[in-house]
């Protein structure tokens, strides 16, 4: 028995009587019927508890029938089922969470911790109570549990790892969120902050954009608004200095009225005394100097006060060619028309508002563009030189279009004066004006059918911009 690594071993004949125990010597021709009928008719092992000299244990046992000369035996063999072995198939599952246990009849059910809930599985055997004296037939339970901890714990982990990736997933919409929002509304803000810097006085805010969406659509019409703004404020300013001169014109004549009213009397009296009395002119003269001398001190002090009503503009040193750049690259060129800039590299430093030579630009290069109707080009170019009163910076503005005859050019810079039945006339009339107050010069060379070309001479400023320098 040892040999064939068993525990139980018995060899009964067809009457059930037990012809030879390997176990237990004393079962020899004992008559266990109950035995050999459950084990010839079991299908599967049988739970048998046996006898032993020292009290009696548990076998897992199964029955092999044979016959031997004619005769039929029954030969029983089986494993000791004790704590060992069902902690031995337990370990052999290689899962430290699973346990076998054993629920014999009338034999109370193991227990688990409260805190340690289990999954578990019964498997039914016979049971045979064989170390009685009357031998009971039963049904015993192998309990294969397995505890529910380790799926806790996992689903515990689980918990965790879906709150991080529930947290993660909102940063990362946040941060996704945040840079589409960034991205879409960049060019809102741009635009937004260029629309805060407008103003009538700051009117060079460039509104240009190559976005084919809505935003650039917007620019667009924030840049064509701007440009008819422009128009609009020379337009306001050039009737405010209408105004302003005929009601300066009306209080000069006003004023030089009353100097000259006493002057002239005085005048016609000595010319009376001259032709009636001429021994008494210079006791006349006399008499009427103080009315003379008052009359002009009254006029000399009415020039000093209305040359003071004219403050000196504001002149910041400007590069001309920077303005004239800016207004070739922003200028809005129709048809086959085609305009350029042929500008030096170095900067042609003059003495002006950058707006003010904005305007006088752009006057220039829209009157140009308008004289092409649509076709021609136009070219606009700056050159150092110097003049009789130190170095100069020239302004050109060349086109190809119509031209004028003499007559239109003696006129040209007129107010309301224009060769365009759409015109308003005012344009060059504000370039004589602003080139004037700059201490410069405008002239124009043009014929009929060979185009057109302005010139606009500026006092310029030497490296510092402080006083006058080298041409450039």
């Amino acid at each position: 028995m040892p040999l064939a690594g068993l525990d139980y071993l018995m060899l009964l004949d067809a009457s059930g009587r037990i012809l030879s125990s390997g176990h237990f010597r004393n079962e020899y021709d004992r008559r266990a019927s109950t035995l050999d009928s459950l084990l010839a008719g079991a299908d599967g092992p049988v739970l048998v508890r046996a006898r032993t000299a020292e009290g009696s244990f548990l076998a897992l046992a199964r029955g092999y029938p044979f016959e031997m000369g004619g005769r039929r035996f029954l030969l029983a063999g089986g494993l000791t089922v004790d704590q060992h072995f069902l902690d031995r198939l337990a370990r052999e599952e290689g899962d430290a969470a699973l346990s076998v246990a054993l629920l014999r009849p009338g034999a109370a059910a193991p227990n688990r911790p409260a805190t340690d809930p289990a999954m578990a599985a019964r498997l039914a055997l016979p049971y045979l109570d064989d170390a009685e004296t009357v031998p009971a037939v039963d049904t015993a339970y192998v309990v294969v549990s397995h505890s529910l901890a380790p799926l806790a714990a996992l689903e515990r982990r689980m918990d965790v790892w879906f709150v991080w990736g529930l947290i993660a997933a909102m940063l990362l919409a946040f941060l996704i969120a945040h840079v589409v929002a960034t991205r879409a509304t960049r060019p809102l803000t741009e635009l937004a902050e260029k629309t805060r810097r407008l103003d009538l006085e700051r009117l060079d805010v460039d509104f240009r954009s190559k976005r084919s969406d809505e935003v650039g659509s917007l620019a667009r019409l924030m840049a064509a608004m701007v440009e008819r703004l422009r128009a609009s404020v020379a337009h306001l300013r050039q009737a405010e200095r209408r105004a302003a001169v005929g009601d300066m014109a009306r209080q000069v004549n006003h004023d030089i009225r009353n100097g000259l009213l006493p002057i002239r009397n005085v005048v016609r009296h000595l010319a009376e005394v001259a032709r009636q009395s001429p021994e008494d002119l210079a006791p006349v003269f006399v008499e009427r100097e103080g009315t003379l001398d008052g009359g002009i001190t009254y006029l000399e002090s009415l020039a000093s006060t209305y040359a003071r009503l004219s403050p000196r503009p504001d002149r910041p040193p400007s590069d001309l060619n920077e303005v004239a750049r800016a207004v070739v690259r922003d200028a809005v060129v129709p048809g086959r028309t085609t305009l350029r800039a042929d500008l030096p590299a170095a900067p042609a430093r003059v003495a002006a508002d950058p707006i003010v030579l904005r305007r006088i630009v752009e006057n220039l290069v829209v009157n140009a563009m308008e004289s092409l109707d649509g076709e021609g080009t136009v070219v606009v170019g700056t050159a150092g030189g110097r003049g009789g009163d130190g170095p100069t910076v020239t302004l050109t503005v060349d086109d190809t279009g119509r031209g004028m005859d003499a007559e239109q050019v003696e006129r040209i810079f007129e107010d309301f004066y224009s060769t365009k039945p759409e015109g308003t006339g005012l344009g060059l009339s504000i370039v004589r004006r602003l080139v004037a107050d700059l201490g410069g010069r405008v002239d124009v060379d043009s014929r009929p059918g060979r185009g057109t070309r302005f010139r606009v001479e500026l006092p310029a400023l030497d490296p510092t911009g402080d006083t006058p320098g080298e041409a450039i």
